[in-house]
């Protein structure tokens, strides 16, 4: 029920995803006669791997988070958590509220041993494959301590997800000792005592996007900004790319013979690829849609919640976080 577009846009693509995806099962949770009314645009869906879970109440995209929390026992997306408590599903995507489904995540699901708040987490494209960013809004203000741990969970998760040895680094205004906050230097000290943990020290935002580290954390306000700065440039690159390309019969002639090549840069820059914002630290899989997420978009989180399930994440990431937390 939640996003900027609701049932109309996410009904259709959790259909689009159980044809993806062949060993996929899908709840929608929500108002079921809404529902099952944009089910019905749709001939063959197959219903056996599609079920309408009812809840009467929804989440507004501008509510208080404590109002949800307290307020709609019967809203889409605390029940949608309940079913991943009662492990009658798997995993909740959901596009809604980001501060509700963070309060109602961590009430609902409860954090993992020694993690005091969840982290929200996305690949970025970078030079020569993509980076994990943490945090991208979930925690606007953060300790040393949530910053320690925010690094050990997301170099947990990204071994987990086939990298190798992931190098983990902590973005800052400068690469020396003396550059950064309190929080950010204190944070650094504590990380180079892990065992077991590649941190590799202090990133700058152009380090990250030249590939120099696998997993760079901060605090969320700072993430999300930088989140979404990097949403807005790609489609402004690809945006002017194909008005130059556009402009004349000599643009127009070259434009065809590049367009291959933008096509695959647009592809590998699209921020519908990338969607899907991993909850990490939870005792449960929760992913966060962007609220303005189309259809490609909101399947690619589905498709982020169905590795992290195949994955067996929150179990792996508490076995690796005994090892290393302090």
């Amino acid at each position: 029920m939640g996003g900027d577009f609701g049932p109309h846009c996410i009904v259709p693509a959790c259909i689009s995803a159980l044809a993806d995806f062949p060993s996929l099962h899908l709840t929608l949770v929500g108002q079921s006669s809404l529902i099952e009314e944009q089910i019905a645009f749709h001939d063959g869906v197959d219903r056996a791997r599609l079920r309408v879970h009812h809840a009467g109440e929804v989440i507004a995209m501008d509510e208080p988070p404590a109002q949800a929390l307290r307020g709609k026992p019967d809203a889409s997306m605390r029940v949608a958590l309940e079913l991943v408590r009662q492990s009658q599903v798997q995993a909740c995507v959901s596009a809604g509220n980001s501060g509700a489904l963070m309060a109602l995540s961590r009430h609902v699901l409860k954090t993992l041993p020694g993690i005091d708040r969840p982290a929200m987490v996305s690949p970025i494209p970078v030079e020569g494959g993509c980076c994990y960013l943490l945090d991208l809004g979930a925690n606007v203000d953060c300790s040393a301590e949530h910053l320690y741990q925010f690094a050990i969970m997301g170099g947990v998760a990204a071994e987990t997800l086939g990298v190798v040895r992931p190098r983990v680094a902590l973005l800052n205004v400068g690469t020396e000792d003396i550059k950064g906050n309190q929080q950010v230097k204190l944070a650094a000290g504590m990380l180079r005592q892990v065992r077991g943990l590649n941190f590799v020290g202090y990133i700058e935002g152009d380090g990250l996007y030249r590939g120099e580290a696998d997993v760079v954390v901060c605090d969320g306000f700072v993430g999300n900004i930088l989140l979404k700065s990097s949403e807005g440039l790609a489609r402004m690159i690809t945006g002017r790319l194909e008005a130059l390309f556009s402009e004349g019969l000599f643009a127009q002639a070259i434009g065809a013979l590049a367009m291959p090549l933008l096509r695959r840069l647009k592809a590998d820059l699209a921020p519908a690829q990338h969607n899907g914002a991993s909850f990490l630290g939870l005792q449960g899989i929760v992913v966060k849609s962007h609220g303005a997420a189309g259809q490609d978009s909101f399947k690619s989180a589905i498709g982020c919640a169905l590795r992290e399930v195949q994955e067996n994440l929150p179990q792996r990431l508490h076995g690796r976080l005994e090892d290393l937390l302090l």
